[in-house]
Parts: structure tokens; sequence; C-alpha cells
């Protein structure tokens, strides 16, 4: 079944993790654009795409914004029930939600979902519990490549 909402983290999924600050403490975050591709192709065939964050920054709010990510949780402390949360309010079940996530916070989530993965960068304790690892780094496009997964699985095309 094709998921209806693909929900993300973002930071060692869109980001490679680090935290980085220039020389007047502003917070800088490095994206790869190949993960917007991903949001293009889960809007093509109709999948709402979702970050869920325990981060609140403004630079998560602009690249959203930028992406046209259909919705957007910051400070969220638990994603499982924002998950649930979020299906009440679409009508849909865990089942039918794909969740990328990469530590701690993403763990009970991405074990109650249809579809789950996390980045090769993720620690190894957290890829022993998930089964599926995808072959990419966070920050490094893994979104796209959890998306284009997903199309595979339906033999959907690639392309927008």
């Amino acid at each position: 079944m094709l998921p209806k909402l693909i929900l993300t983290d973002i930071d060692g999924v869109w980001t490679d993790g680090g935290m980085y600050y220039d020389q007047n403490g502003n917070e800088l975050k490095k994206f790869n654009t190949y993960d917007s591709a991903g949001v293009l192709l889960a809007h093509k065939y109709g999948i709402m795409v979702g970050v869920l964050t325990g981060e609140n920054t403004r630079i998560v709010e602009k690249r959203a914004q930028k992406l046209h990510v259909d919705m957007l949780y910051q400070g969220v402390k638990n994603k499982l029930e924002m998950a649930k949360s979020i299906c009440a309010q679409m009508n849909i079940t865990l089942d039918e939600i794909a969740y990328i996530g990469d530590d701690v916070p993403d763990l009970e989530l991405l074990m109650n979902v249809g579809f789950s993965a996390v980045p090769c960068s993720a620690p190894e304790s957290i890829k022993e519990i998930v089964c599926r690892v995808l072959p990419i780094r966070g920050g490094d496009g893994v979104f796209r490549c959890f998306v284009e997964e997903i199309l595979k699985m339906h033999n959907l095309s690639l392309t927008w």
C-alpha cells in the first residue's frame, strides 16, 4: 500500500547531524538539494510530506517553506504521539505512514509505522533494531533515497 503520508526527522536525515555556528553564535545547517526531489516525487503521487523534529529553528521552517512541505512540527518531544494525532486529523492509520529518522527519539515511531528506514549513518544500536538501513548517510540525500525506495516498491516512475 502506498503511504498517504511520509514523515521525516531533520537532524541526521536532511542534515548530517552536525551543529554549525558562525562567529556570532548563529546556528547553521547544510541541506542537500537531492532531498527536494524527494518532496517533488512524493507530491507527484499525492503523498503528503511532514517534518517532525525536536529542534525549533527558523532554519528548518525556511527549508520546509521552500520545499512546500505539507506540515511542519517543531519542538516535538514524543514523535509517536504526534504521529497518532496527525493520523486522527487525517483519518488515516500509522500503517499508512512512512517514516525516516535516525536516533533514539525516532525509535518508537520507526517501529510503529507501515514503512520505515534509517540512514546508514544512524548509530549502530538503532540500525540493529530498524531492519531497513538505506545506503546513504544523513545529509547526503537520504530522504530522496527513502522516497525512491517507496516508489520502487510500488513500481512507480522516479521522474517528475
